[in-house]
């Protein structure tokens, strides 16, 4: 049975929020955090965190104090790190943890998982460059992790397409998707179809770096749930 805990954590910049689930036998934890015009309830962060705990990937996704506190533009690059690194550093994860985000989330993720213990970063929707402007490049982000990293990234990403990354990276194109992952009405696959997409791939590279199985998936890999 999977068990939810939520909770406030503080920081020197006030409380964030904590929504974590638990699996009965996990063998990972991903942490996750959000981008800087939405919190955690982003239509692939909570297929995310709903979907990877039953396959034995606990998901802890991180509310930072700006939202909590209304602001509608995130803070500083100095506040944003000092609230991250404090909320990860009050978890006390038992299993191998992963260290993510989507968008500003997945440029905290690169910039502080290796020294917070994760062992992969995972960035969704990563901000390779403001967008119109592919000469202010962020890729040394990526570069600086010092730990694997997964790239999720939309196809029709104005903030970096998959084809402006370096080929050395690991990346996972989502077709039609945006860089809120979200699939014009007309595209041939759905929004619900795509969110599952993101998880599946998170979930798949997470099992592959520990080397377990995945028993449960389709025979496409898709999630079942």
């Amino acid at each position: 049975m999977i068990t939810i805990e939520r909770r406030t954590l503080e920081t020197p910049h006030g409380p964030g929020r904590l929504v974590q689930r638990r699996a009965p036998s996990p063998f990972a934890t991903l942490i996750m955090t959000h981008g800087a015009g939405a919190g955690i309830e982003t239509g692939d962060l909570r297929r995310i965190a709903i979907s990877l705990p039953s396959y034995g990937v606990n998901t802890a996704m991180l509310e930072l104090p700006w939202v909590g506190q209304g602001r509608r533009i995130a803070p500083s690059r100095t506040v944003l790190d000092e609230s991250f690194v404090a909320m990860v550093n009050r978890l006390r994860p038992q299993t191998p943890t992963f260290v993510g985000g989507r968008s500003t989330g997945a440029r905290l993720a690169c910039r502080h998982a290796r020294r917070l213990g994760g062992v992969g970063a995972v960035a969704v929707s990563f901000p390779l460059h403001p967008k119109g402007r592919p000469e202010r490049s962020r890729i040394d982000e990526l570069d600086g992790a010092r730990v694997p990293v997964l790239v999720v990234q939309g196809e029709r990403d104005e903030l970096g397409a998959p084809e402006e990354f370096p080929p050395q990276l690991t990346l996972a194109r989502v077709p039609y998707a945006d860089h809120s992952m979200v699939v014009p009405k007309r595209a041939p696959v759905d929004q619900d179809a795509t969110y599952r997409l993101v998880a599946t791939t998170i979930l798949q590279w997470i099992a592959a770096r520990l080397k377990h199985d995945l028993p449960g998936t389709s025979s496409d890999g898709s999630l079942l749930n």
